[in-house]
């Protein structure tokens, strides 16, 4: 069966042919790092890892690049409040956001590119397309003329002439059209810069992206990745910039957008103030039942956080490693039955048909766990009965489990290991290890640091690490 994906481009559902047979190129928008990451964040993170993983396990060579935005305004406007270097800040946060994606079980893609290390690649883009006569210098800046790309709108469905009307002229406008967006920003005291033809300055956000895009994939993609926010105008620019400057070869072939994370029923935004962070929802949940929180709808859909999300994700998952547990301790010989996959391709097949209809991870959760109630139903006919039946039946489980797990990264660790995290979590509440943190750091502040050092051993013994960062203390739970 074909794998088909829903191309935001197209709006339709399209078979996925890439562009080298076998071969999948795949872009996705990372984090702009001035901040910890979210739990949005993490759904775009884990949906594209999946799908990447999935594109793999069906035998594709999948060359995937996640980028870092690692210069932008809110960048320096945090580095500044904290009295920091722009660099040092995007540093500290991208650390944090990868130390992020690994409790996730998010694999590290093949490349991760910076901006500030494309800076050669995005002058010279800018350079030809101010010479292909679609950019233009102006003090110091460099916009593109978004007019002059008669296919602009056609991933959004925006019409220039609506947005016209509703676009904005500031004072010292610069722009020789209110449409037009910077591609090279003239530097401001205290900025960040870099020496280019047009002076100092720095990257505009959207030329970021389709220099490192072409920098570490090439012209043209297979797929290209990011949360729907990012449709307009981010992907939008980029599609008319990238192919302005490559003589319109096309930029994209597939684009994939992932639905949003609400938080009760609204969008998350730091001005409703209800942001979410990777590493609060892991003090009290395991990654594992957070990563089955983020695949419990199919990636374009939105979903959404209430307080008992997680707490029935983190049952789901315990549900699961119990029926695992005791098909191992009240079945053993399991174990050494081979069920052979490719002796019956077939009965894998529920499992794939959901993942090749646009990587349904929401019904393959639900093939999973249709097995968990089948096995549980299998043990306790025989426990009534005395007998040994379905043992062919309780490896094809197991078999399941496994291939799921291959790019799900659930249901694929040993029964102790996931009760060994879920004991580490339930052993001291949040609440606690923030009283805690909060009376060290008064130890420290009154250079009692026999104190401050006997409270950091307390909360280690129970499997709760601190980190002193300039941002303050972090805690994780370790198994």
């Amino acid at each position: 069966m074909a794998i088909k994906i829903y191309n935001s481009l197209t709006k339709k559902k399209e078979n996925f042919e890439p562009a080298v047979p076998g071969e999948v190129k795949m872009y996705v928008c990372g984090p702009t790092v001035y901040a910890l990451s979210h739990i949005g964040h993490a759904r775009s993170a884990v949906s594209f890892d999946v799908i990447s993983r999935y594109l793999a396990s069906r035998g594709y060579k999948v060359t995937y690049a996640r980028n870092y935005t690692d210069v932008d305004d809110k960048i320096i406007n945090r580095a500044n409040e904290e009295g920091v270097s722009s660099e040092a800040l995007a540093e500290r946060y991208i650390k944090e956001f990868d130390g992020d994606m690994a409790a996730l079980g998010v694999q590290v893609p093949t490349y991760r590119p910076k901006a500030t290390e494309t800076i050669d690649r995005i002058i010279e883009v800018t350079k030809d397309l101010i010479s292909k006569g679609v950019a233009y210098a102006s003090g110091g800046d460099v916009f593109y003329a978004v007019r002059l790309f008669k296919d602009y709108g056609s991933l959004s469905g925006k019409n220039i002439d609506e947005l016209e009307a509703g676009a904005r002229v500031d004072i010292n406008e610069i722009k020789k059209d209110p449409l037009d967006f910077a591609l090279w920003k003239a530097s401001k005291p205290g900025e960040p810069s870099w020496e280019s033809p047009w002076g100092k300055g720095r990257p505009g956000w959207h030329i970021e992206c389709s220099a490192m895009c072409m920098e570490w994939l090439g012209d043209t993609i297979d797929i290209h990745g990011g949360g729907r926010d990012l449709i307009f105008p981010h992907h939008e620019n980029e599609i008319a910039q990238s192919e302005a400057a490559t003589g319109k070869k096309p930029f994209v072939k597939y684009w994939l957008h992932n639905g949003f994370v609400n938080i009760e029923k609204e969008k998350m935004s730091k001005s409703l103030g209800n942001i979410l962070n990777i590493q609060d929802a892991l003090k009290e949940n395991t990654p594992e039942a957070v990563r089955l929180f983020l695949l419990s709808s199919q990636y374009r859909s939105p979903i959404d956080y209430t307080g008992e999300s997680l707490k029935e994700a983190e049952a789901a998952t315990e549900r699961f490693y119990k029926t695992l547990e005791r098909i191992e301790t009240e079945f053993p010989e399991v174990k050494d039955i081979d069920y052979c996959v490719s002796c019956n391709e077939e009965g894998f097949a529920p499992l794939f048909s959901a993942m090749d209809d646009d990587f349904n991870t929401a019904e393959a959760i639900g093939i999973v766990f249709k097995e968990v109630n089948k096995a549980n139903r299998i043990m306790d006919k025989a426990k009534a009965t005395g007998g040994k039946t379905g043992l062919t039946e309780l490896a094809y489980a197991i078999s399941l489990f496994n291939e799921a797990s291959k790019f799900l990264v659930i249901f694929g660790k040993r029964p102790e290991d996931y009760f060994k995290m879920q004991k580490a979590l339930s052993r001291i509440p949040a609440q606690e290890v923030e009283a805690l943190i909060k009376a060290r750091i008064e130890a420290r502040k009154q250079k009692d640091f026999k104190k401050a050092d006997a409270i950091r051993d307390e909360l280690l013994s129970k499997g709760v690490q601190l980190e002193d960062t300039a941002k303050g203390t972090v805690w994780t739970v370790k198994g």
